[in-house]
Parts: C-alpha cells; structure tokens; sequence
C-alpha cells in the first residue's frame, strides 16, 4: 500500500523532494567545510583581547631588545646626537652637562629607548598589521604593504632630514643670549629637545600615507590637491616657519621645500593607487 501511494504522487513533487535533499546535502557539506576551515572560524572578544595582548608584549620584547643593544653602543650614539651642539655650548667644552646623581644613567636610558623604538618599529608595525589583518579585504590587505614599507621609509627619511637640520636653530637658540648668559646645556633637556625636533620632522614626512589614505577612502582625490595646490603651498611655508625654532633661514626653507616635495609625492600616490584601483575593477 505504501508503495503503491508513492507511486502513485504527482511526478513534480518528486522532482521538489529530490531538490529538496540535494540542497540539504549541499548544507550539510558547506558546514562541514567551515568546521575544516578555522581560519574562517570569528574569534569571540576575549580571543581578539588576548590576541591584542600577544602582539602588545612582542612589540614591548623588541623594544626592549633593541634598547639593550642601544644601550650597549651608548657612548657611539651619545657622541651622534651631542654633534650638533656648537663647541660653545657651555663653558665646560661643548658637552651637556647633568646636575643629578642619577641623572647621566636617565638620560642614557632615555636615548636607549628612543633609538630601541626606532628600530624595533617595523616589528611593532608588523604586529600591528597581523593583528587588523584578518579583518581586511583582499585590495585592502594588497594596500597596506606598501603602506607600511613607505611609512617606515618616509619617517626615517624625516628624522635624517631633522637631524642634518638640527644644527641650525640650536646653534641660534644657544648663541642668541650668550653674552648675557653663561650656557650650560644640561644633557636632559638638549637630548629632550631635539628628540621631539626629529620626530616632529618624521610625522611631517608622513603626510603623504595621511592624504593618501584620506584618497582611499574618499574624502579628497589628486584633482582637488591640484587644484588647490597654491593654497596648501602658502600654509606649508607659514607652518614651516613655525615649526622650526629659532630665526636662522636654513630650517624653514628645507623643511618648506620637503613639505612641498612631499605634497607633490602625494599627488604622484594617490593617482598610482586609483589607476591600480581601477584596473582591479575593470
């Protein structure tokens, strides 16, 4: 009887079953792919807190690694960075002075700090990027290579540039009131400043990754830089004015002529990443 029923059922709701079973098979197969795959697997947020935790604690690893190393070559580094004070620095022989106990051991420690987190930054930014990685789209993933390679290039690139312009406003500040004053540097406060004068020049020379990545994401295009090109001229020349101490020519037009240089790569870059852009597309 029951055999009979069935075959006696309308051929199109046979034909529905069997699709029926086909597309619950089909189901049953993409589970069990997503089982095989972790990596797509969605991390819950206590597993991306102690991810975040992990890459944290190997960006402070490197850190300190590279600070021991700094610290062992102290005296080569100190002697690098006191080369721009002028020999009449203080009446002691053109050397910082401290006026602490424990003063020469902080200001070594500082500048070890300083120099391990400059070389230990493409291991911090190689965490960075594994940690938001797993979030990101193929072009995006394919962007933010270069991203990261040219950042790093560009922020050394400044930091030379600050360092070969150093020597100028240093050399004013301390001679504008030495006939009137007896200077004695102390080595915390000329490392202090020209620690925060190279890193200024190192974030101004990563404009270009800012407004590039300002193009990406829409806000501006190399039309509207173009054709606004005079106005940010004028602003870059008053800031580089403003942004290097002292009143020696030498600082503000080489800081000037890079930012304009800089202004001009950024052009050049979000014009490079639209064309690969759009070929991705086409």
């Amino acid at each position: 009887m029951a055999t009979r029923n069935v075959d006696q059922r309308d051929p199109d709701e046979i034909v529905d079953d069997l699709d029926l079973e086909d597309e619950d098979d089909d189901d049953d197969d993409d589970d069990d792919d997503d089982d095989d795959d972790p990596g797509e697997a969605s991390m819950t947020l206590v597993e991306h807190l102690e991810e975040l935790r992990w890459r944290i604690f190997k960006s402070a690893i490197a850190i300190v690694v590279f600070g021991i190393v700094a610290f062992i070559f102290r005296e080569q580094i100190q002697q690098f960075l006191t080369y721009p004070l002028p020999k009449s620095a203080d009446a002691l022989g053109g050397k910082p002075i401290i006026t602490g106990v424990g003063e020469g051991f902080t200001v070594f420690l500082k500048i070890s700090f300083a120099v391990g987190f400059l070389l230990a930054l493409p291991v911090i930014l190689y965490q960075v990027w594994a940690f938001i990685s797993p979030g990101l789209l193929a072009r995006e993933k394919k962007n933010a290579v270069p991203f990261i390679v040219i950042g790093i290039v560009l922020f050394v690139m400044g930091i030379a540039l600050g360092y070969v312009v150093l020597r100028f406003p240093v050399e004013w500040l301390i001679n504008f009131a030495s006939d009137s004053f007896t200077p004695l540097i102390s080595a915390d406060s000329y490392y202090t400043f020209i620690t925060f004068f190279m890193l200024a020049f190192g974030i101004v020379f990563e404009i270009p990754l800012v407004l590039t990545f300002m193009a990406q994401i829409g806000l501006i295009t190399a039309k509207t830089l173009t054709k606004r090109r005079a106005m940010a001229y004028v602003i870059m020349w008053v800031a580089a004015t403003f942004l290097t101490p002292g009143a020696d020519p030498y600082s503000p037009i080489i800081l000037g002529a890079a930012m304009t240089f800089l202004f001009e790569l950024t052009i050049i870059f979000i014009r490079i990443f639209k064309r690969e852009e759009s070929e991705a597309v086409a």
